[in-house]
């Protein structure tokens, strides 16, 4: 009989089973992957340009042609666009990133034809006028007077800012100048040159004939060439920045460093080694700097893997007080990931949590789609994912202790103070 007094065991699920895309080559020659899944009548498509602010010629071009698509077409004003979306039960979303920009549109399936339809409208056919330039412009500026007020948003501004260089596409921040800069003539250029190209997923429900709509609909656009780039990592010589902020009580502080690509074979191990330094609730940096001492409500650790370059950034809110004594803490942790090898419980803990966690992100087919488009965009294996699982199942405390001593020196870190 069972005894339901006790627990049963636990069994670790290494297994990571991604829907495997349906891959099509359009007329023009763009790459649409369908990622089919799921039971309601709803789906999402997004369409990718290679059109970031590493291709801009000025500098702010990529993030308001983007966000103009929707502002006005040859046939449609904002306000005729922004009605119909609500009336097809659809959702835009835009994101202009550093090598990328990303247009989705989740939709209804009843409205599958009538919302692609527009979609591919504002993707082919804005017109980017001046007032809606102006106004975009306007609510820029007003967010970045506010913006400038927070520690936070100066202290992350300057992560980049010293990894890279100003000059930099990934160290650039658009200031008031940049934005008084733009002008409508760049606009159409940056629009006219890097909306052509595009790679297009597709998930959710989408039936036989929702798919030959996509096929249809996007066969002008051209091949989105995505070339794999390694890099040498550089690290930095050490350097403290303290930019004081009148009335501030609190201080935001971050430490950054240069970091490999998800293109490199270690990056899982580095990956699963920042998880445990301070990429979860349990990790070493919060239980030292939350749980021990009290400085803050929270702190992280985050690898951010760009196409041409990769960077590290630990950072926490504290009192102004406790500035140098957080910075000293953080040192310690950091020298202690390189020289003392994690004890087999806090490795267990850890590998579970990574391991159950990456697992969870695949719930949805939309969610399928994220993690085949990072594959697609980084030139990764299919078995990418299930390869980095199986690692972090087996790598052991020595193995880590080598990843510290090569990615995690405490002296190889920029470190800031704003407040």
């Amino acid at each position: 009989m069972l005894d339901r007094t006790i627990a049963p065991p636990f069994q670790r699920s290494t297994s990571f089973e991604l829907i495997q895309p349906e891959k099509k080559t359009l007329k023009s020659g763009a790459e649409a992957y369908f990622v089919l899944g799921g039971t309601q009548e709803v789906s999402k498509v997004e369409i990718i340009f290679p059109a970031g602010r590493w291709v801009e010629k000025v500098w702010g071009a990529a993030y308001f042609a983007s966000n103009l698509l929707s502002k006005g077409t040859k046939k449609k004003t904002s306000f005729e666009i922004a009605h119909l979306l609500d009336l097809y039960g659809a959702h835009l979303e835009i994101h202009p990133g550093l090598d990328h920009i990303s247009v989705s549109i989740y939709l209804l399936n009843k409205n599958f034809e009538p919302a692609i339809s527009l979609f591919l409208e504002l993707l082919t056919e804005s017109v980017l006028v001046q007032p809606e330039i102006d106004l975009l412009k306007s609510i820029y500026l007003q967010n970045l007077k506010v913006n400038y007020e927070k520690t936070s948003f100066q202290a992350s501004r300057l992560v980049r800012k010293n990894l890279f260089g100003e000059g930099h596409p990934y160290g650039k921040e658009l200031d008031e100048a940049d934005v008084e800069k733009v002008d409508r003539d760049s606009l159409l250029e940056h629009y006219n040159e890097f909306f052509k190209k595009a790679t297009i997923l597709v998930s959710g429900k989408v039936s036989e004939k929702n798919q030959r709509i996509i096929e249809n609909a996007f066969s002008s656009f051209e091949f989105n060439k995505i070339d794999r780039i390694d890099f040498t990592n550089k690290d930095l010589n050490y350097t403290r920045h303290v930019v004081a902020k009148e009335g501030s009580v609190q201080s935001s502080i971050r430490l950054a460093k240069r970091a490999i690509s998800k293109t490199r074979p270690d990056y899982a191990d580095a990956l699963f080694l920042n998880h445990i330094l301070g990429g979860y609730f349990g990790s070493r940096l919060m239980k030292n700097i939350r749980e021990d001492k009290g400085l803050s409500y929270g702190i992280s650790s985050s690898l951010h893997s760009l196409k041409h370059d990769g960077y590290l950034v630990i950072g926490a809110d504290v009192n102004n007080e406790n500035v140098e004594l957080t910075f000293d803490e953080i040192a310690k942790e950091l020298k202690r990931v390189r020289t003392e090898k994690i004890g087999e419980e806090e490795l267990d803990i850890a590998r579970n949590h990574f391991i159950g966690s990456l697992q969870l992100e695949i719930t949805t087919s939309f969610a399928h789609a994220d993690k085949i488009k990072n594959m697609v965009l980084f030139s990764l294996s299919p078995q990418y994912y299930q390869n980095m699982i199986s690692r972090v199942g087996a790598i052991t405390a020595e193995e880590l202790l080598e990843v510290a001593n090569r990615y995690f020196q405490e002296d190889s870190f920029v470190e800031i103070a704003v407040g």
